[in-house]
């Protein structure tokens, strides 16, 4: 709130200072004030779509990414290449969670830092973890997805919006691109009811709000990407971003609809869920927005037909809705 007075006051002075050299100028129209223009608003960079897509193909073809499993640690190597690859300053936060049934995971949450030095600073992340059961399929229930819309679609855009920012000389602010772990381990519909509790989710950022990766840590907001590639993808305003950050979800959809993504990004707000940016904006104090494919105008509601089971692969994977999350996601960035 201070930044916000702080600068409704300077803003009132400017006016005011204004107001008396008119005053004062008045009878004297040979040097009337200066009136500087207002700055335009910036063009981004171009976001591609197909590297996105090939950042998430590589994460399947890992296979799944499960905490404690071959495949997970190789696919967290791979990611730690690239930030560092794009020319990001990679910080690993490695540590042990438990699960809701007791086990206890080696989680690894991966940081990518660009321009470390400046400590003005916008968060950007996702999870990169798989579910390791398709609890909501009918068919192999106890065996792990693909997840490449679940995980593996906001780990590809983050990649691609990393290769940009570090390709980039002219943004003058800090960006954190957070790999989170280990969110997506909650607990399956045949937990007993004492393992449902919400805690068993977001493992990795709930961690991370209680340990950041810098003593101290702070953004100006967050930007939380979770199922951001399906086709048809519909992006309501959801609940716990509407609950601890309204004006980052007024920037973020505001920045959809001006650059001509508005039938992505729709105005109705769907119910506070249990996603990372709830611990981020929570425990963390950064206040958080998430780009989460939750559909509210059909039936039934929720995160759609393929979540949490063996249909989200690759094939549900659209370029042209990560074309329209890459693209709102740099747009705001740039016009900060």
């Amino acid at each position: 709130m201070e930044p916000r007075l702080n600068s409704l006051k300077h803003q009132f002075c400017i006016l005011l200072a204004l107001s008396f050299l008119l005053f004062e100028s008045c009878g004297n129209e040979s040097n009337p004030p200066e009136i500087k223009p207002v700055a335009s608003r910036v063009s981004a960079p171009a976001f591609n779509s197909d590297s996105a897509f090939y950042y998430i193909q590589k994460q399947v073809d890992f296979g799944p990414r499960v905490p404690n499993t071959a495949e997970h640690i190789a696919c967290g190597d791979w990611i730690a290449r690239e930030l560092k690859r794009h020319g990001a300053e990679v910080i690993e936060q490695p540590g042990l969670v438990r699960a809701y049934d007791e086990t206890v995971l080696n989680m690894r949450n991966i940081i990518g830092q660009f321009r470390p030095e400046n400590p003005e600073r916008i968060m950007l992340y996702a999870h990169w973890d798989t579910r390791p059961f398709a609890d909501k399929d009918t068919i192999r229930v106890r065996e792990p997805i693909d997840g490449a819309n679940d995980g593996g679609s906001g780990v590809g855009v983050l990649l691609e919006i990393a290769r940009i920012i570090g390709a980039d000389t002219t943004l003058d602010v800090g960006i954190d691109v957070i790999f989170f772990d280990a969110e997506d381990y909650g607990a399956p519909e045949w937990a007993p009811a004492t393992s449902s509790n919400i805690t068993t989710w977001c493992l990795g950022s709930q961690f991370w709000a209680n340990q950041p990766h810098k003593f101290g840590y702070q953004a100006k907001y967050g930007i939380l990407l979770d199922m951001v590639g399906a086709k048809n993808a519909v992006f309501n305003r959801e609940g716990t971003s509407m609950a601890y950050a309204p004006s980052v979800v007024r920037k973020v959809w505001g920045a959809a609809k001006t650059i001509g993504f508005g039938d992505y990004f729709k105005n109705d707000v769907t119910p506070q869920t249990v996603d990372d940016n709830l611990f981020v904006s929570q425990l963390g104090g950064i206040p958080s927005a998430n780009i989460v494919h939750y559909q509210v105008q059909v039936l039934p509601m929720g995160y759609g037909p393929f979540h949490h089971t063996h249909r989200d692969n690759m094939s549900v994977i659209s370029k042209p809705t990560l074309l329209a999350v890459g693209s709102t996601v740099l747009d705001v960035i740039w016009n900060d």
